[in-house]
């Protein structure tokens, strides 16, 4: 691990044995992905190793507290029980960074949660519980991190999984259409382009998705900045 990592994990370091440090458990509308619109209890765990350039949570890299699995699952029931429909989703920062994140996610499966997770890319999706729903970001060139892209994770992906691009630039949406032709990810799985706030027009890039003949793929917005604003936390 690179010092320049180092540093940015070390939040991690003092968290106690069989402890989770989080950064935040809210309810609200799921903002994202194919699952928009739906209730859903969000867990935000604290630390990244990435910093992309538009990054929108940089309050999760050093906040937190640390919490016990008992007691994040009793929070999440407290905030929607267990049944049909019921969704909850682990973000960061990179859940992915904390091992204990599996265990969790394996707890809320078995509780009878809809479990989805969204993870950089740059992390082994492979020991996820096989259950819960990937959401992986494909890191476009403008974020600064595309050379982060672990891309064998492309092969774990199925057909109920995700993959965003978060695009800043039209260089952004070309390089990720390219990379969808040259991995074959035309017909895998939903292919989410995103808008980075405030750097891409939402016009441009609904003409550009519209041009191309990919029949999994949608422009996607971010429901919660357009409902409580850009800056509110906790939503």
């Amino acid at each position: 691990m690179s010092e320049r990592i180092r540093r940015r994990l070390a939040v991690l370091e003092d968290v106690p044995e069989g402890q989770l440090l989080v950064h935040e458990v809210y309810r609200s509308l799921q903002g994202e992905s194919t699952h928009q619109g739906r209730p859903c209890v969000f867990i935000r765990l604290s630390a990244c190793d990435l910093r992309c350039k538009w990054c929108d949570t940089p309050h999760a890299f050093h906040q937190g507290h640390t919490r016990s699995l008992e007691d994040l699952v009793d929070e999440v029931n407290s905030l929607q029980p267990p049944g049909p429909g019921a969704l909850v989703e682990l973000t960061g920062g990179e859940p992915l960074l904390q091992a204990l994140v599996h265990p969790l996610m394996t707890r809320l499966c078995d509780a009878g949660y809809e479990v989805l997770i969204e993870t950089s890319g740059g992390r082994d999706i492979a020991p996820i519980d096989p259950r819960v729903r990937v959401i992986m970001d494909l890191k476009c060139p403008d974020s600064g991190e595309a050379g982060s892209n672990r891309w064998d994770n492309l092969s774990r992906l199925r057909a109920k999984d995700e993959i965003k691009f978060v695009i800043a630039s039209r260089a952004d949406f070309d390089w990720a259409c390219e990379t969808i032709v040259r991995h074959g990810l035309e017909r895998l799985c939903p292919l989410l382009f995103s808008a980075a706030w405030g750097r891409v027009s939402l016009t441009d890039l609904a003409d550009w998705v519209a041009e191309v003949s990919f029949p999994m793929a949608r422009m996607q917005l971010q429901l919660h900045k357009f409902v409580w604003g850009a800056d509110t936390q906790g939503v």
